[in-house]
C-alpha cells in the first residue's frame, strides 16, 4: 500500500472502509503518464532554481523517467490500494531513489497537480478526437461522392417533401462535423493553461518559476489566479458539453441509416459485418451498431450532466467532490472516440439501393413546390400559387391519378397560368436542376462542395 502523503498529523489509523471509499487509484491511473511528465518538469524547474538541490533534481528526474517508460510499455504496477495516482508514483519513485524522491512535492499540491493533469489529458484527447471526427468526414464524404447521382426523396416531420441529391444530405452530416471540430478546438484554447504552482489553493513562498514549466510542458500560457487554477472544471464541463453536441449528431446520423435500412424505407444495404441477428428470429438482420450508439449518447450526456450537477453547490476553493470529475469525463471520451471509429469504418460498407430509391422519387407530389414556383415565375403571389397547386395535388391524389396524366384543358381549370409544359419538370433530375440558391441541392452546387470539402480535409491531414 502507497504511503499517504498526509498522514503524520493524524493521530489514528484510517479506517480501512475510509481508505477504499475515497481511494481514486481505480481510475485515475489513466493519468500516470500525465502525471509523471508534470513532475519531471516541476523536479527540473526545483533544481534549476535552486529550491532543491540539482543532484536531486537530476536523480528524481531519472527515476521519474524510468517509471515512465514502464507507464508507456504497460510494465508500471499499479498498487488498486493506493489512494491516488499520485501516491502511487511518489511511493514507487522512493523505492526507486530513496529520500530524494521525498523533495519533488516541494512547491505543488495535489490540488493543482491533479488540474494539471487533466488539462495535459485533454490536450491529447482534444488533438484525437479532432482527427477521428476528420476520419469520419473523410468517410462520409468518400460515400457521398461515390453516390453523387443518386437523388432521395428527402423528409421534413418524417414524411416525403422534395428531391435532394443523397450527396447533399450526406454533406449536412459533414457540416455539422465540421461545428463539432470547432467546438472542441476552442475549448483547447481554454484547456492550454499550465495550473502548477497553485499549490493547494494560495500559491507559494518559494522562488519557483511557472513559466518555465508551462514551456516544458507545452503550455501557451499559465493560469493566472491559484484559487481558481485548483477549483476551475469548466474546461471539462465545456469539453463534455461539446461531445454532448458531437454525440447528438452520431445519434441523428445512426437514426438516418437505421430507417434507411428498414424495409420500409429499403434505400441501404448495411453490411453484415456491422449487423447482428436473432436467437430465435433466423431471417433477422439487426442494424445494433447504430442502436448502441443511440444508446451510449444518453450515457454520454449523462456524463454532461454529472459533472454540472457536482460543480453546481461547490465552494471555492477544491474540494474532494472533484475527485469525481474523471469517470464521466473518461467515459464520454473513450465511448465518443470508439462511436467515430466505427462509424467510419461502418460507412465504407454501405451499399446504396438505386433502383428502389430511383422508383421512390417518381411521386409526383414531390414537385408541388416546383409547380409553386413556375407559376411564381409566371407572375402569381406565393399565396395564389400555393392554392392553385393545394387543389392541384389534392385531385390528383383522390382520384389516383399522376398530375402528368392531366392534359392543357384539365390544368386550365386551376389557373391559366398552368399548361403542359409542368410535365418537363415533373422529375426528379428537373427538380434538383431548378433549385438554384447558394447551398441547395443543385447538383452544380453540390459538386462544389464535394469538391470544396475533398480539399478542405486533404489539406488538415
Amino acid at each position: 500500500m502507497a504511503k499517504q502523503l498526509w498522514g503524520t498529523r493524524f493521530a489514528k489509523k484510517t479506517n480501512l472502509l475510509t481508505y477504499t471509499f475515497t481511494s481514486s487509484i481505480s481510475f485515475d491511473k489513466k493519468l500516470a503518464k500525465y502525471d509523471v511528465l508534470g513532475s519531471i518538469a516541476h523536479a527540473k524547474m526545483l533544481g534549476s532554481k535552486k529550491i532543491i538541490p540539482a543532484k536531486d533534481a537530476a536523480l528524481i528526474v531519472k527515476g521519474l523517467s524510468s517509471i515512465l517508460q514502464d507507464v508507456k510499455s504497460g510494465k508500471f504496477k499499479f498498487d488498486l490500494k493506493a489512494e491516488d495516482v499520485h501516491s502511487n508514483i511518489q511511493d514507487v519513485l522512493f523505492k526507486k531513489i530513496g529520500p530524494a524522491a521525498n523533495k519533488l512535492h516541494t512547491a505543488r499540491s495535489r490540488n493543482d497537480q491533479i488540474a494539471l493533469d487533466v488539462r495535459m489529458y485533454l490536450k491529447e484527447e482534444v488533438k484525437e478526437l479532432e482527427q477521428l471526427i476528420k476520419f469520419l468526414q473523410k468517410s462520409i464524404l468518400n460515400f457521398a461522392g461515390n453516390n453523387s447521382k443518386v437523388i432521395i426523396p428527402g423528409y421534413t416531420h418524417l414524411q416525403t417533401a422534395q428531391c435532394v441529391l443523397f450527396a447533399h444530405h450526406l454533406l449536412a452530416y459533414i457540416e455539422g462535423l465540421e461545428r463539432d471540430k470547432a467546438r472542441l478546438l476552442d475549448a483547447y484554447k481554454r484547456i492550454d493553461e499550465m495550473p502548477l504552482g497553485s499549490c493547494a489553493l494560495s500559491g507559494t513562498g518559494l522562488p519557483i518559476e511557472r513559466e518555465r514549466v508551462a514551456r516544458e510542458l507545452n503550455f501557451k500560457d499559465v493560469t493566472q489566479n491559484s484559487i481558481d487554477s485548483v477549483s476551475d472544471r469548466d474546461f471539462i464541463i465545456e469539453v463534455l458539453a461539446d461531445l454532448s453536441i458531437l454525440a447528438v449528431h452520431l445519434s441523428r446520423i445512426s437514426e438516418d441509416l437505421i430507417l434507411w435500412s428498414t424495409r420500409e424505407f429499403n434505400f441501404i444495404d448495411i453490411d453484415f459485418s456491422f449487423c447482428t441477428g436473432s436467437s430465435i428470429m433466423p431471417h433477422k438482420k439487426n442494424p445494433d451498431v447504430l442502436e448502441l450508439v443511440r444508446g451510449f449518447v444518453g450515457k454520454i450526456h449523462g456524463d454532461f450532466s454529472n459533472v454540472l450537477i457536482l460543480m453546481k453547490g461547490l465552494p471555492l476553493s477544491y474540494n474532494r467532490d472533484l475527485q469525481l470529475d474523471k469517470p464521466p469525463l473518461f467515459n464520454s471520451v473513450d465511448t465518443i472516440k470508439s462511436i467515430l471509429t466505427i462509424l467510419a469504418e461502418l460507412f465504407k460498407n454501405i451499399k446504396v439501393k438505386e433502383n428502389v430509391i430511383a422508383e421512390r422519387v417518381m411521386d409526383e407530389s414531390l414537385f408541388s413546390v416546383d409547380i409553386v414556383e413556375h407559376l411564381i415565375k409566371k407572375g402569381l403571389s406565393y399565396r395564389e400559387a400555393h392554392d392553385i397547386v393545394g387543389r392541384l395535388v389534392r385531385d390528383s391524389l383522390d382520384k389516383g391519378r399522376n398530375i402528368s396524366s392531366f392534359d392543357a384543358s384539365e390544368l386550365k381549370k386551376y389557373s391559366d397560368k398552368l399548361d403542359s409544359g409542368i410535365k418537363n419538370i415533373l422529375n426528379a433530375w428537373a427538380s434538383v436542376n431548378l433549385k438554384i440558391s447558394y447551398g441547395s441541392t443543385n447538383p452544380r452546387l453540390v459538386a462544389k462542395q464535394l469538391a470544396l470539402w475533398s480539399k478542405r480535409l486533404i489539406a488538415r491531414q
